[in-house]
This record gives C-alpha cells, structure tokens and sequence, in this order.
C-alpha cells in the first residue's frame, strides 16, 4: 500500500512537470508574436519610418545586448526574492507593454522628438526584458531536468521559431499590402498588443518552485565566484569577443537590404522568415546533438557557420541579389539555433545551481556590453562609407567582419573553449525523450 502511494506521489509530481513544461512552450508562444511583429527588419522598417539615421539604428539595435548589463545587478536582487514568479511576471509585462507602447509615437510625439523618445521607451523595455531574464532562466532550469534540456529546448525553440516565420511573413505581408506605411504599423501594433495581453496571462499559470539561494557570505563572495571559474570566465571572453565582431554585421543586415539594396519589405521579411525556418528546424537537430555530445563541442562547430553568413554577401558579385540573401540567411539560422541552444544550456547545466543567477548575470553583462559595441561600430561605419564604393557599402562590412570570425572561430575558439571542456556538461548521454 505504501509503495502504491509513494508511486502515485511519483506519478503526480511527473504529471506536474509535464504540464509545467508544455505551459512554458505555450507562454513562448505569445512572446515570440510580439518579438518577431515588432522586433527583427520589421523594428529596421519602423525606425526608417520614424526618420532614423544609420547610427540612430545601431544604436536601437545596440539596446537589447547593453540592457544585459544589469543582469548582475539582478543576480543580486534574485538573493532577497522570495517569489520568482511575481517578479518574472511583472517584468515581463513590463517590458512588452512598453514595447507595444511604442506604436503611439508618431500620434503623439512631433517629428524631431520620435527618435529620441523611441530609443527612450525602447531602452526602458529592454532593461525590464534584461532582468525578467535571469529570473525566467533561473526558474526554467529548475523545471526542466538535466538530462532532457538539451532535447526539450531543441522542441520548444522550434515551435517557437515556426510562429516567429510565420509572424514574419504575416507582417511583411501586411506592410506591403497596406495603404500606407502608417496604416500598416498600426495593424502590427494592434496584434502585438493583443499577444502580449495573452502572453501575461500565460505567465501568471506558470508554477513557482522554491528558489535554492547562493551559500556564498554576501554579496562580494557571489559576485567573485564566477570571477575564479577560469574555465567559465575564458569562455565567456571569448564568446564576448566573438558577439563584438559578429554584431558589427548583422543587426545591420536588413539596413543593408532595405535601404542600400532597396529590397521590399516582403522580400525581407521573407528571407528573414527563411531564417527563422532554418533555426527553427537546426534547434531540433542541435538538441538531439547535444543529447550525445559536449555543449562545448557544437558549440565550436556553430560558430564558423555564424562567420560564413557574413563572408556569403561577397556573392552580390557574381549571383542574383535574392539567392545571395537566402544563402546568408540559411547560413545564419543554422549558426544562431546552435549558438542560442548552447551557450543557454552551458549557462544553465554548467554551471552551480545556487550560484546560476551570478553567472547568468556576468556572462551576460561580458556579452552584453560586446553586443552593445557591435552594432554602434557597424552604425558608424555605415555612417562613414556612405556614398563610397557600392560594394563596400553592400558586402565590404560583413565580407571583412566574416573574414575575422572565422578566423576566432577556427583558430583562436579550439584552443580556448576546449578548456571549458573539464565541466560537467549538458551534453548528456541520456536518451529519455521528454512525453507529454
């Protein structure tokens, strides 16, 4: 009787984890909508709209990687929480709200003030995103088990990414068959608001398990923990170094498209949707690699092909303006499913349980600042070779960018990620599959 309540105690608890797991698909659902609505050659789109210079652009999209900074803060702030899943909700609302709140500036605002005020309510929604973050994925990996992680977000990660091509064909569409240009973003607007409506809704279903604080004294011992993990802090200089160059080229890829090539915002957001199917398919792939091997290992492996999306623009030379945009951009979407998919299982199975919020916080504040500079270079040089050489201003920037990942990829990346290599990884062996 007794090994009968203890295997239905096991089987309820097995339940409450499956339906934890599907709901946090389900709540990815909503998010993406307004990511990909507003975010990605349809942000590009607006900004343009708004009367946005190149460097303005950058700027914009320099925001998301620079508001990462305060991750370490949060990790901090994560210490005195009691309740994750009140914060995590908040936040996140927060941030998408604002977002969509965005979508009033040209009713609102005079011409010479909707720049500023959008890069002000953009930053303020991205710091919101920026905490909610550590908190989402402090709570996410005490959900899902280690030995279905990679496999699981292979799954989630490729939903998510069939909504976030359709989205984007979807509003391409819409821009394109719009009366007007405004017309058209307030449609999109609209349909962000209503997502991210239900996106909040999804958050307040979430479960709140009990949140396992760091045993480091203060708050000085939490900080320098990640700080001595030589391991963790080379690997994390390195990525930064990578997301530095990487970020020069492309954030700037649909200005490139839309206002050098002079590409319809259809043909964008459809060699973008390519894009997305191709990472939403990798991550599939990727998960069931990282099943039997090392994070680290298809870590290395995903970074020349992020490279090679950036050194393919050199066949505008020889090869139709649409075929040469497609290959980047199958380039790219199998490179980002690897690199997203990885580095976020090396941060949440690499690393100490009590101790995650820190790393997450340092890993992203590194990377974060890398990113920020990125695209501000990228902006300021597009600035400068403006009215020079068509082909530097088309391929030059992401050839020369291309040329330099790949050689951090392949001859600086082995000899330092490899050393990472003495972690416990996530890259089980198990074969569960997750059933639901």
């Amino acid at each position: 009787m007794q090994h009968f309540k203890r295997s239905r105690s096991r089987k309820g608890a097995g339940s409450e984890q499956r339906k934890a797991l599907r709901l946090a698909v389900w709540e990815g659902i909503p998010a993406t909508l307004v990511g990909n609505m507003l975010g990605g050659p349809i942000l590009t789109a607006y900004l343009l709209f708004l009367g946005a210079t190149s460097q303005q652009i950058g700027l914009v999209l320099a925001i998301p990687p620079l508001a990462n900074i305060v991750q370490i803060a949060a990790a901090f702030l994560m210490q005195r929480m009691e309740n994750r899943k009140f914060w995590m909700a908040l936040l996140g609302t927060l941030h998408r709200s604002t977002w969509v709140a965005t979508g009033a500036i040209p009713f609102l605002m005079p011409d010479r003030l909707q720049v500023p005020v959008f890069i002000a309510l953009f930053l303020f929604s991205f710091l919101n995103a920026s905490v909610g973050g550590v908190v989402w994925s402090s709570m996410i990996s005490d959900m899902v088990p280690a030995q279905v992680r990679g496999r699981y977000f292979g799954i989630r990660n490729t939903i998510h990414f069939a909504f976030a091509g359709l989205s984007l064909l979807v509003a391409g569409q819409i821009l394109e068959s719009a009366p007007s240009e405004r017309y058209g973003f307030v449609i999109l607007y609209a349909i962000a608001g209503a997502a991210a409506v239900w996106n909040a809704i999804e958050i307040f279903r979430y479960p709140n398990p009990p949140f396992e604080k760091s045993a480091e004294p203060g708050g000085i011992g939490q900080f320098f923990k990640p700080l001595k993990d030589r391991a963790f802090m080379m690997a994390t200089a390195f990525i930064a170094l990578f997301i530095l160059l990487l970020n020069i080229a492309v954030p700037l890829f649909s200005f490139v498209m839309l206002e050098l090539l002079h590409i319809s915002k259809f043909q964008v957001t459809l060699v973008t949707a390519v894009q997305m199917i191709v990472m939403m398919v990798s991550y599939y792939y990727w998960g069931n690699l990282n099943a039997r091997f090392e994070t680290i290992t298809l870590l290395l492996w995903s970074l020349p092909l992020l490279a090679l999306s950036c050194v393919l623009w050199v066949g505008l030379e020889a090869l139709p303006v649409l075929l040469v945009l497609i290959l980047v951009h199958v380039a790219l979407g199998i490179g980002q499913g690897g690199y997203n998919l990885l580095t976020f299982n090396f941060l949440i199975g690499d690393t100490p349980k009590a101790d995650r919020p820190m790393y997450i916080g340092i890993f992203a504040g590194v990377t974060g600042l890398a990113g920020f500079i990125g695209p501000m270079v990228g902006g300021a040089l597009y600035e400068q070779i403006k009215g020079g050489a068509f082909w530097l201003q088309s391929y030059g920037v992401s050839l020369f960018t291309g040329a330099a990942l790949l050689v951090l990829a392949l001859g600086v990346g082995p000899f330092v990620l490899t050393r990472s290599k003495k972690r416990k990884g996530t890259g089980s062996q198990s074969k569960e599959v997750i059933s639901g």
